[in-house]
């Protein structure tokens, strides 16, 4: 379904709901925003940016073998302490 077609039909039920109801709707959609603006802080993004800048540029890239391997190493290696 479009998102035209869902603004227009929470719009539509908006009128219908008293205040409290408003307010909890409002509590919800403010959670919903906050969980997406704080997916990845900026700093992270910082890091993706720099890491795919790097990729075309033509950087270093790991077979997935040997990503695998390294992960293998780490998890081992955390799982001995």
């Amino acid at each position: 379904m479009p998102s035209s077609i869902i603004d227009k039909q929470i719009n539509g039920y908006l009128p219908q709901l008293t205040v409290k109801q408003k307010k909890a709707v409002l509590t919800v959609v403010k959670t919903f925003a906050e969980e997406v603006d704080n997916e990845y802080s900026s700093e992270f993004k910082k890091e993706l940016d720099n890491r795919y800048e790097d990729y075309v540029t033509g950087g270093k890239l790991l077979s997935e073998k040997a990503v695998n391997t390294r992960i293998k190493k780490i998890i081992n290696g955390k799982a001995k302490k």
